[in-house]
């Protein structure tokens, strides 16, 4: 593979394991997670069952392999701002940074919202739990006062929001991502002029 492979995009068409993903997180949009078979998943990517056996056996280890690589870096942003200071610029960095990891997990988090009771029964609830808990002590100050706090989770909420509840909202994606940010940026620094 020379230089010319650059991007995510690229990336993950090269890669089996993650073509395997995009095309079941595709089948499952399309026609429903129970009702998609492991051997449609093989048919449009025209391989053998076999091919996608040796990176899969089920369809849950496809979605908790997407689950675990694309919130990884959910993961690695609540670990760099646990190391930071709880200043203003780094909220809004943490902020900034988050609007990005979402707008790449966005497939996902469709999947877990028109699958719902999938997700409670494959432990991605759980583990998406942990990480949203994550989130917010790294953007909240635990000796702000309670007003302060609720603005700082509304922030986070604001963004989840961004995904579900406005994408129907008129407008370009990357318009909306960006004044979704404005609204959680604002929020959160509102909460730090309390402190």
């Amino acid at each position: 593979m020379g230089g010319t492979m650059d991007g995510t995009k690229q990336r993950r068409r090269g890669n089996t394991r993650q073509r395997i993903q995009d095309v079941a997180l595709e089948l499952f949009a399309e026609q429903g997670y129970e009702k998609t078979s492991l051997r449609e998943i093989a048919e449009r990517l025209e391989v053998t069952k076999a091919a996608l056996y040796y990176h899969f056996k089920t369809k849950e280890e496809i979605i908790v392999s997407l689950f675990e690589d694309l919130t990884q870096p959910i993961e690695d942003l609540i670990e760099w701002g646990k190391r930071q200071p709880h200043t203003l610029k780094t909220k809004q960095e943490i902020v900034r940074r988050y609007s990005e990891v979402l707008a790449g997990a966005a497939p996902l988090f469709r999947f877990m919202q028109e699958n719902q009771a999938t997700v409670r029964e494959l432990s991605i609830g759980e583990m998406f739990k942990n990480r949203m808990l994550g989130m917010r002590d790294i953007v909240i100050d635990p000796d702000a006062d309670l007003v302060d706090q609720v603005r700082c989770i509304s922030a986070l909420f604001t963004m989840h929001a961004g995904m579900f509840v406005l994408k129907d909202l008129e407008g370009d994606p990357e318009e909306k991502r960006k004044a979704i940010l404005e609204v959680a940026t604002d929020l959160i620094t509102q909460a730090h002029k309390g402190t």
